[in-house]
């Protein structure tokens, strides 16, 4: 069976031509909804609670050994959007991040990204993360059940260094959606869609690509 392939599309709210993206919102419970909330409840979704956020489980009458089929057998869209996603940026961004995960980040090509981990002052693993070099920031995301504690933890060590006359910043990410497409005939699809060739892309790298009028990061990674 092929090796699923993944690319990751942001604002994929916009590039889906869905809607503008906005800042990820609250439901009218206590529980968080991405921007394709309101696709995911059009398209027939049942859902669950994740992390904090209302996602989508099933649709209409299928269930989670076909949803998983189709996955291995040809292609499928997930909504990663709670994913938590920041920006780094800063003369110093390089020095803070390698204080706080086991990569090389200063020695990333433009355009590459490096799986990784938060370690914390004793050596143990708060979470596992995938960084992105750009030209300007460090993109970083990590997972929707420790985006409280990531956050926190990225924040704390970013202040201890400003206080040190370092230069660097941590934003997170709102107003940009994350989704993921995945499966041996991943490819093939966002060819169709961004009218581009990926076949060259190496794993782990990433390139701007306009998809439907839209600028989207698109990223071989998994």
């Amino acid at each position: 069976m092929a090796t699923p392939r993944r690319a990751l599309c942001s604002p994929a709210v916009r590039a889906a031509g869905l809607a503008r993206p906005a800042a990820r919102h609250m439901s009218s419970g206590a529980l968080r909804r991405t921007e394709l909330y309101a696709l995911h409840k059009g398209a027939g979704a049942k859902f669950a609670p994740f992390a904090g956020w209302e996602m989508p489980l099933l649709y209409g009458d299928q269930g989670a050994l076909d949803s998983h089929l189709h996955t291995r057998q040809h292609a499928s869209v997930f909504d990663v959007s709670h994913m938590l996603q920041t920006r780094i940026v800063g003369r110093d961004r390089h020095r803070f991040l390698e204080r706080l995960v086991v990569a090389d980040v200063a020695e990333l090509p433009v355009g590459a990204a490096a799986l990784s981990l938060f370690t914390n002052e004793n050596g143990g693993i708060e979470d596992d993360t995938i960084i992105t070099q750009h030209e300007d920031s460090l993109y970083v995301v990590s997972n929707a059940g420790c985006a409280d504690k990531d956050l926190a933890h990225l924040q704390h060590h970013a202040q201890a260094l400003r206080a040190q006359g370092a230069d660097v910043h941590v934003h997170t990410i709102d107003d940009h959606s994350l989704v993921a497409l995945q499966g041996p005939a991943a490819q093939a699809a966002l060819e169709r869609l961004a009218g581009g060739d990926f076949s060259q892309m190496p794993f782990m790298t990433g390139r701007f690509v306009d998809i439907g009028g839209v600028r989207c990061h698109v990223a071989r990674s998994g």
